[in-house]
């Protein structure tokens, strides 16, 4: 067995390629009739090019896989797989799709709470209970974490990645109403120019649940929390958690203006209130406007809401305009949605 580098021939040059995407060995092997082999092991390694956490170096593992046998005199892959925790090597060569079982959570969703107050208009104690502890849980998670490449990745990735703005953006059917492609254009592009301000924040990274949305929180009988589907590398800017949970009161209000006054309003409040009385954050305001703009455009999006109003659609994507215009956002500005 020999370790390959990423550029063996040219170490002196001032072309010499210093860097690559994992550690490679030549192998030598013989079979038992004496046949010999060579071969190459590859293993992906953790770096800031977007493989920092094993879910991208598996995915990228798999996709050299997939890829090799369609590019014409290209080397072959012959096996794809994992090492196990004892050393072992685990197959993935004749699979198909990846699965995760998980435990299961008795109760409802979020959203469910959310949909009645549409309806009912007036929020009970234990409407205010709830969105208490879900403020409270944010703050109790918010655990700052020292690691800058990891805050630059989130901050990348909600802009870039495909689950980010530019991709919810391209998964909008052609001419929406009110979300039309210069408005969608313009909101992309303040978005991405946000991403050069929030970038040096890199002490604001926190452990985050990276999906905080009401479909994502279940509540069982007894008004305990789980919480399902955590995503994004359980870290990122806790303006992300924060805007991805309180966005909802004003989408489920929109559509049912009686309910912001004694309802859902009241709630955003109180969501608000609770978060920033139990986790000071000074800046929090000042980094919501290009998460706030990410959650709005999920919504916003008739494949994700397709009940929706355009009148709905215009107000929410109206308050992101102006949060992205000002430079910070005032939770205040989503009253006058509503008079």
């Amino acid at each position: 067995m020999a370790p390959l580098a990423p550029d063996s021939g040219g170490a002196t040059t001032a072309t010499a390629k210093a860097d690559g995407y994992g550690r490679s060995a030549h192998l030598t092997l013989q079979a038992a009739d004496g046949r010999t082999f060579e071969l190459v092991w590859r293993l992906a390694t953790a770096n800031e090019l977007g493989h920092d956490r094993r879910s991208d170096r598996a995915a990228n593992q798999l996709l050299a896989f997939d890829d090799f046998a369609q590019i014409p005199r290209h080397i072959e892959a012959l096996d794809v797989g994992a090492v196990g925790t004892g050393g072992e090597l685990i197959s993935l060569r004749d699979t198909t799709e990846l699965y995760l079982i998980t435990s299961y959570a008795r109760g409802s969703t979020y959203a469910e709470d959310l949909r009645a107050l549409a309806g009912e208009g007036v929020a009970s104690e234990r409407d205010h209970a709830r969105a208490a502890a879900l403020a409270s849980y944010l703050a109790e998670l918010h655990v700052p974490i020292d690691d800058p490449p990891r805050y630059r990745r989130a901050i990348r990735d909600l802009v870039g990645h495909g689950e980010g703005i530019y991709g919810v953006v391209d998964h909008y059917p052609d001419a929406v109403p009110g979300a039309s492609p210069e408005r969608l254009h313009a909101i992309e592009r303040s978005c991405a120019e946000w991403r050069w301000r929030l970038r040096r924040h890199e002490g604001r990274l926190v452990r985050s649940h990276g999906d905080f949305h009401p479909f994502n929180v279940i509540f069982d009988g007894g008004g305990a929390l789980t919480a399902i589907d955590a995503s994004r590398g359980a870290c990122g800017d806790a303006a992300d958690d924060v805007t991805a949970m309180s966005i909802n009161y004003v989408l489920f209000a929109l559509d049912a203006s009686d309910a912001w006054p004694h309802g859902l309003g009241p709630l955003w409040r109180r969501f608000w209130d609770v978060y920033r009385d139990a986790r000071p954050d000074p800046s929090l305001l000042a980094c919501v406007p290009p998460f706030l703009a990410w959650r709005a455009l999920v919504v916003c999006n008739p494949r994700f809401y397709p009940a929706l109003s355009t009148g709905g659609r215009e107000a929410l994507l109206g308050l992101v305009e102006a949060a992205l215009a000002a430079g910070h956002f005032d939770p205040r500005w989503a009253e006058e949605l509503f008079t």
